[in-house]
């Protein structure tokens, strides 16, 4: 199973939780690339961390791998000027460069972003029919009522959990034509604003693919521990990540982890 991460040093928590998560619940070898760069405050993965994780996967199915890619020429050639400034740093847009990453295979891969959590088998979703799709995903909980690029369908993915057909998106050259539109055009998410507008050839799959509310139901696959906006006592953000161990146990009361937070937290000092 192909797995793809991006990010700098700052999401290894994530990482491991994420990984271990996967361990869990895959058979097959795992095979997983995270894009990294070195640039500005983003210091990428560091060796350490993915001798590590490499260990893991290795023990858990000798074929897989954990591989670090520096993609940080490649980002400094084509920055999203447009978006630099945002609410995200530039590691979020990582996932918009991979054609330019002849390490990648060619085929399936599945992106995932550093805060979901694997809770079932997800050969259901890795497995789909991507006949002519470019990518298989997952509305986006909150952008879903506002964004639409079929109208009146609602069509507007969550980017955190997405299925590449890799050799449909070169066909199409989507990657590149998304990161001409973050130059150019400052927008709301950017990264995933971009994706929905250039991806035409999409997939919509149930949101036990990637739930992105607090509470997953019995049948979720992919827990995502995106933000979520809460109305009481008083408006506000709630951000709680699964690494974030006492946050999951007394904020969210969500217990069914333990065995995985029990692992990481054995392990997150030698990342």
């Amino acid at each position: 199973m192909n797995i793809l991460y991006c990010g700098d040093q700052g999401i290894k928590d994530g990482l491991l939780v994420s990984i271990l998560s996967l361990i869990k619940n895959v058979d097959e070898a795992l095979n997983i690339y995270i894009l990294t760069i070195d640039y500005g405050n983003s210091k990428p993965i560091s060796e350490k961390t993915t001798k590590l994780l490499n260990e893991l996967v290795k023990k858990h199915n000798k074929s897989g791998f954990v591989k670090t890619i520096d993609a940080t020429e490649v980002f400094k050639k084509r920055l999203p000027k447009a978006n630099m400034k945002s609410y995200f740093t530039p590691c979020s847009m990582l996932r918009l460069y991979l054609d330019e990453i002849p390490e990648l295979p060619k085929d399936r891969l599945l992106y995932l972003d550093y805060d979901v959590v694997c809770r079932r088998n997800p050969q259901e979703f890795y497995n789909t029919d991507l006949t002519n799709i470019e990518a298989a995903g997952v509305l986006d909980i909150y952008g879903k009522h506002f964004y639409r690029y079929n109208f009146p369908k609602r069509d507007y993915m969550n980017s955190g959990v997405l299925l590449f057909n890799m050799a449909e998106c070169e066909k199409s050259n989507i990657f590149a034509r998304a990161v001409e539109l973050c130059r150019k055009r400052k927008m709301m998410l950017a990264d995933q604003a971009a994706l929905n507008k250039v991806i035409k050839k999409r997939k919509l799959m149930p949101r036990r693919f990637n739930e992105q509310q607090d509470y997953p139901k019995q049948d979720t696959v992919f827990h995502h521990f995106s933000n979520n906006f809460k109305f009481l006592p008083v408006f506000h953000v709630q951000k709680v990540k699964p690494f974030e161990v006492e946050k999951v146990h007394k904020t969210l009361k969500i217990h069914e982890y333990d065995d995985i937070l029990e692992e990481y937290e054995k392990l997150k000092n030698s990342l």
